[in-house]
């Protein structure tokens, strides 16, 4: 099952959770918070402007992004969890240096 996301929605793949502090202290499940990074997985054709054009989206798949903590719509595909936002929702983009 492939999902192919409408107009300017994103579809991400979140980064997994720390599972260790930088000490090297284990973290317990409660106190492990949401991943506010991820990978590109899909994104829309774009949003449909009043003039008729298409709008392109910023991201293209693989790009990291970072969002919002309350941002978008958690969703199950194949038994991973994803993420499913506008565009809008998205911070920004992380570029390796």
């Amino acid at each position: 099952m492939a999902v192919k996301p409408l107009e300017d929605r994103i579809l991400v793949k979140p980064d997994e959770p720390e599972t260790r502090t930088a000490s090297g202290l284990y973290l317990p499940e409660s106190s492990k918070e949401r991943p506010m990074t991820g990978k590109v997985v899909a994104a829309g054709p774009g949003k449909r402007l009043e003039n008729g054009n298409l709008a392109k989206p910023s991201v293209k798949k693989g790009d990291t992004v970072v969002f919002g903590k309350y941002a978008g719509t958690e969703v199950e595909i194949k038994g991973e969890s994803h993420m499913i936002m506008r565009e809008s929702e998205l911070l920004g983009i992380l570029e390796k240096n």
